[in-house]
């Protein structure tokens, strides 16, 4: 089982007290988008092997949501951080890449 701390409240409980919301950092296509980018919005996801942002919120607490960045092999959390952000702070890409040297966020945006 997981064990996530929410960046909005500080609380750290285990998964069930979270809703895990799919992955993060989407392109999303509203009006005036064309088939093709609509389809691949909601259909595609990756699926990796290893590091993964994904979106969780804090349904039993504060009721935010938030970003979670962890290894899809090992469930090793990495850290948690706003959704509000566009892309994981640098802190965290610099302790993933500690982690996992050779992983870099480029290769995901």
């Amino acid at each position: 089982m997981l064990t996530l701390t929410c960046p909005c409240c500080g609380v750290t409980a285990e998964e069930t007290e979270f809703h895990a919301g799919g992955e993060a950092h989407l392109t999303r296509y509203g009006p005036g988008s064309d088939d093709t980018e609509f389809e691949g919005y909601l259909f595609m996801r990756e699926n990796p092997k290893g590091v993964h942002f994904e979106r969780w919120r804090h349904v039993y607490g504060c009721g935010k949501w938030f970003q979670v960045a962890r290894c899809t092999v090992t469930l090793e959390l990495f850290g948690a951080y706003p959704a509000q952000t566009t892309r994981p702070p640098q802190a965290l890409q610099d302790t993933i890449t500690a982690k996992r040297p050779g992983w870099s966020w480029n290769d995901i945006a």
